[in-house]
Parts: structure tokens; sequence; C-alpha cells
């Protein structure tokens, strides 16, 4: 929303380089010797890269089949980024800005296309979306599906006085566990949203039953001594997102802790569950205005579907740019001192990634995939076409179908990192 362009410019480069300044916070020779390191470890366990070894044990099994679904999503991918960053010149244009559409005024231009395009201001969108509402309105999804509550509850420690703690219980009245919710901002926190556990599940030896402890840890907008906390649609989704993931650790069946679910499995119960979050019938049941109590009128909800798929290019293109960034430095098999921005430079020539558009992560601050994600980052790409199809399965039965709901359950959400994730959904 920053109107002065050589502001826009300053921060966006700034956040572009991040860890890439050549000075003692510098990543890149780090960064280097991760990934040297890993092809090491790959050549000592017999493999010929570091996406070998680590993708045997997912759902893509090798890199080939992750390179084949990428560059197909690319291909599909590019036009339309080439279209949307045409139709911004012409807003430049026409405003009679002579100059070329650049990377760090993609949000501004994208923000006044979607305005002209769909008639659709976030702030039109956002007193409808009081965050307390919006997360009772996912406790409601999830009680309609499942049949668990949440009860507020004050007898536990908190990991911070912002966060607030829920008791879940089950259908029959039994214990899951417990759930933290940390929402706001603050100094020292992590940016972005998470799901962890204090606790996993498990069956000890005497039989007896340990429930998780999960949280789920967001950064929305505090409220204000004149606002409630009032979120965006993106963030919404980020809400719901979230607590899908808390719903594969609640569920969870096994008697021993899970200690690994393949990445490309893993965001299923999560991005699923984002489904609901859009529908006409439960928007109406959250989605009311903070001041007047008036559910949210459908010609809005008109506006926010027929707007799903604005800027799919920009955003399809930065997320496999970063993700075929992924999978580039871990199908190295020579070891060798890596200049991070040279390589960077070729590749991203060679893939025809648009100037305008800039991965979703560069190397120096690419945390994915130094945390876990290991080429690993196109699971969310992975887990969207199994979400997609598995969300069918509901919508052919009803959204809130109990027996497919229960399969859901059964097969997915209690059994994850127990048995042959492929097998555990077709057996959904």
């Amino acid at each position: 929303y920053a109107q002065n362009r050589a502001l826009r410019e300053k921060l966006y480069k700034g956040y572009l380089t991040r860890g890439n300044n050549n000075n003692e916070l510098d990543n890149k020779k780090l960064f280097s010797d991760i990934i040297n390191l890993r092809i090491q470890k790959a050549h000592l366990l017999g493999y010929p890269n570091y996406a070998a070894y680590v993708l045997e044990e997912r759902m893509a099994k090798n890199p080939e089949n992750v390179m084949t679904l990428l560059n197909q999503v690319w291909e599909a991918t590019l036009p339309v980024a080439q279209r949307e960053a045409m139709q911004m010149q012409q807003i430049i244009d026409d405003e009679g800005g002579n100059f070329k559409l650049e990377s760090w005024d993609w949000w501004y231009y994208a923000e006044k296309l979607r305005k002209q395009n769909y008639n659709l201001d976030d702030s039109e969108l956002r007193p409808y979306f009081k965050l307390e509402n919006v997360r009772d309105g996912a406790f409601m999804v999830i009680n309609k599906l499942y049949g668990i509550t949440f009860k507020p509850i004050s007898n536990i420690p908190l990991p911070h006085p912002d966060a607030q703690a829920y008791e879940v219980d089950d259908q029959d009245g039994s214990d899951l566990g417990v759930m933290y919710m940390d929402f706001f901002p603050r100094e020292s926190k992590q940016g972005g949203a998470w799901q962890g556990e204090y606790r996993v599940h498990q069956v000890l030896p005497d039989g007896e039953e340990i429930h998780p402890v999960v949280t789920v840890v967001y950064n929305f907008t505090r409220p204000s001594a004149s606002l409630p906390s009032l979120i965006n649609f993106d963030e919404v989704e980020t809400l719901f997102h979230e607590l899908g993931h808390a719903l594969d650790g609640l569920f969870a069946k096994n008697t021993y802790p899970v200690t690994f679910i393949p990445t490309d499995f893993v965001e299923l119960p999560s991005q699923i569950l984002e489904h609901w979050a859009t529908e006409r019938e439960v928007l109406k049941m959250y989605a009311v205005h903070y001041e007047t109590g008036a559910s949210i009128p459908d010609e809005l909800i008109d506006k926010i579907n027929n707007s799903r798929y604005f800027n799919t290019g920009f955003n399809n293109m930065e997320f496999l740019a970063a993700s075929l960034l992924d999978i580039s430095y871990h199908v190295l098999s020579d070891t060798g001192a890596i200049d991070i921005n040279q390589f960077e430079l070729n590749y991203f020539s060679q893939l025809g990634l648009l100037e305008q558009i800039e991965p979703r992560y560069h190397s120096t601050y690419f945390t994915h995939i130094v945390g876990g994600y290991e080429a690993g980052y196109y699971s969310y790409l992975w887990s969207a076409v199994l979400d997609h199809d598995a969300y069918e399965a509901f919508r052919e039965n009803g959204i809130f179908d109990k027996a497919t709901a229960t399969s859901f359950r059964k097969n997915i959400l209690e059994k994850s990192g127990t048995s042959d994730h492929e097998q555990l959904y077709r057996d959904f």
C-alpha cells in the first residue's frame, strides 16, 4: 500500500537481501556448507544426491516425480503471470507513470488491479473477520465434522501471557488433549504461523495413554483501544490451516511417539480444512460485522469467490521458483564451494522467471530448507493435489457428512506417521 515508489524499492530490497549483506550475519557460506555436507551424507549412505536420499521416504519417491509436477504447473503458470504483469503495466501507463513494472511494484499494483477487476477492497472485508469470531467459526466447523469441543481453561501454565489454553474433548466427553493458541506478534517472536507440540500422543508400557499438548501460533494484528483484531481473508485461511495441523496431533492414536510424517503428506490435514473457511454456508455462520452483528452479505461472498484465483500467476510463480531452487540444490552430486548469488542468477535465468517476480524465498533466508523441508518445499503443492481431491469426497456427500468425516479421521488424522501414506489416502 506504500504510494512512495522509492520507499517500496528500499523496503523490498531490504527484505530480499536478508542474510546476504557481506557482514557478520551473512549466510551464504553457511548455506553452501550445509548443501555440501548433505551431498557428503547422501554419498556415505549410497545415494547420488540428497534429494534421492530424503524423497525415498516421501510420497513423491524420487526427484524426477517432483520435477515433473513442478514443471507441469510452471508451464501453466507462466502465461498467467505474464498476463498479470501486462495488466499492471497498463495501469502504470494509464496513470502516466513513465516506468516499467518492477518486483517492488507488484503488490501495490496488484491491489489496484483487484479493486479494478473485482471491486473488492481489503478494508471492506476486515470488519466481518473479527479474530474471535473466526476462531469460534473454525471450532464450529471442527465440531460439526468430528463432534469435538474446545473449552477455555485457565488453571494450567501458559507459554506466554498472550496465549490461550483449551481443553479438547471428544464427542463422548473423553479427553483428547490440550491446545494453546498464541495469536499476536511481539518482540523476539518469530514471524509467520505454525503448529507444534509440547507433548505427543503415546501409550506407556503399563497401558497409560498420554494425551497430546499442541500449540498453534500466529502473528495477527493486535486489538487496539478503538478496534478489535480484524484479520484479512488470507489470515482467515491461515487460522483454519494451523488448526488442521493441530487436529493431526490431537487425533493421533499411535502407541509410540511419531517421529516422521512425510512433508508431502503432512500438509493434507491443514490444507483441506481451509476449504470450509470459504464455503458460503460456513461464512454465514461466523463472518459477522464486528459492530452491527450482521452476517456477511452474499454480494461480498460472491466477490471473495470471484477473486479467489486473482494474482495466482504471481503466487504460483514465486512458490514454484522457490520449490525448484530447493530441488536444484539438492540434486547436486559434486561437492565444492557454491557461489550462492551466481547459482540463483543462473538458475532463475534458465528457468525463465519473470524479472518482475522474485522467488518466495532466496537461499540466505529460506528457513524451510534448513529446518526440515529440505528437498521438500514442493510438498505444499503435492498436498494441494491431495486436499482438493479429498475435499471433493466431502462435496459429493455434503461438506459436513459424518461418514466422510469419520473416514478422514480414522484413515488420515489418527494414522499419520504410522503406515504407508499412499495407502492411508487410498483407504480414505
